[in-house]
């Protein structure tokens, strides 16, 4: 608050002053004021932009490997090394319960995303032998089935529902899992997975936009990212089955409590949305595709608006997708809005 006091002063000093050797005078005192804290705007921006860079790196030499530069600072080099021997831990429990499971297996992206949220830079970025089991635990349940012949045996079973699986590991750690822990987790796992966050943050794990006008595009958006890498499965309308395009939209808008969407096709919900032009979209619209597959009626795909030219929808996995890239752009039939 001091500086801009200062720039003030200096800058009446200018205007004040009545003949040229005072007004050099003046502003040999301004720049000597003003420099200063431009230097140190520049250190900030320049320091900030380069914790970016190493977060991202970090990322990518953690999930993909690769050789540790002398760039990255030391801190950075022993927590991936670190990381790296827990994924190899994590990897090891994961390929002996995905050998149990029938149907869909444990995604180690996300299994591996967690952890990295929860352990990068602590100063124990290792757990002890026996927790990488326990921790790998919390993510899948297990079923007695029955073969024809009377016998039983165990079967794995991924659980969908990322908010159950951080009710295990909040139970296993002995802590409290926080929205930033969640928000980073799911930053990490795109990155891991697209090389990139996908669509832009706004501070809240939450794809940029403004709020439908009393917070529900806040509600709505909570309820949508939960699901975010699920698979793409025909008919599935929910988290136990997993989800088609349009059974997403209808349980992500029913169950944020934004709107009441009964399930239905995508064409379906077309019409009950009164039509809006493309650049008129607002996050928490709807946007709607032809063509992407032999469906019966003109609208064959949706997904919801979140701004900045993404949609979230369900492809395969659930995830963001830029709208104007030439596959969408060819498709697009156009934007709704429900009541």
């Amino acid at each position: 608050m001091a500086v801009p006091a200062a720039a003030l002063a200096a800058r009446a000093a200018l205007v004040a002053a009545k003949d040229k050797h005072t007004q050099t005078a003046a502003a040999s005192v301004m720049a000597a004021i003003l420099i200063p804290f431009l230097l140190i705007v520049v250190v900030i921006l320049s320091a900030l932009s380069g914790t970016s860079g190493h977060n991202n790196a970090a990322v990518d030499l953690t999930f993909h490997g690769g050789y540790l530069s002398s760039r990255l600072p030391a801190e950075y080099r022993m927590y991936i090394e670190k990381m790296r021997e827990s994924f190899s831990d994590l990897d090891a429990r994961l390929t002996k319960i995905n050998a149990m499971a029938e149907e869909d297996s444990v995604d180690g992206n996300r299994v591996k995303a967690i952890f990295y949220a929860l352990f990068f830079g602590k100063d124990q970025p290792r757990m002890n032998e026996g927790d990488y089991e326990q921790y790998a635990e919390c993510f899948v349940l297990y079923e007695e089935r029955e073969k024809e012949d009377g016998s039983c045996y165990t079967v794995a079973v991924p659980i969908k529902d990322l908010e159950i699986v951080y009710k295990n590991l909040s139970a296993m750690l002995s802590k409290a899992i926080t929205v930033e822990d969640k928000s980073n987790a799911q930053r990490i796992y795109l990155l891991a997975l697209y090389g990139q966050a996908a669509a832009p943050d706004d501070g809240n794990g939450l794809p940029p936009g403004a709020s439908m006008g009393d917070g529900s595009y806040t509600a709505l958006m909570a309820e949508a990212t939960r699901y975010i890498g699920y698979p793409y499965k025909m008919g599935g309308s929910s988290p136990s089955t997993s989800f088609d395009c349009s059974g997403y939209v209808c349980w992500v808008y029913t169950h944020s409590g934004v709107y009441n969407l009964p399930r239905t096709t995508a064409y379906g919900i077309y019409k009950q949305c009164s039509v809006v032009s493309k650049a008129e979209a607002q996050p928490g619209d709807l946007i709607f595709f032809t063509k992407t597959y032999a469906s019966a009626g003109p609208v064959s795909h949706v997904g919801i608006y979140v701004g900045d030219g993404k949609m979230l929808h369900c492809g395969s996995p659930i995830g963001y997708a830029d709208i104007n890239s030439p596959y969408w752009t060819d498709h697009f039939y156009a934007v709704g809005r429900l009541p």
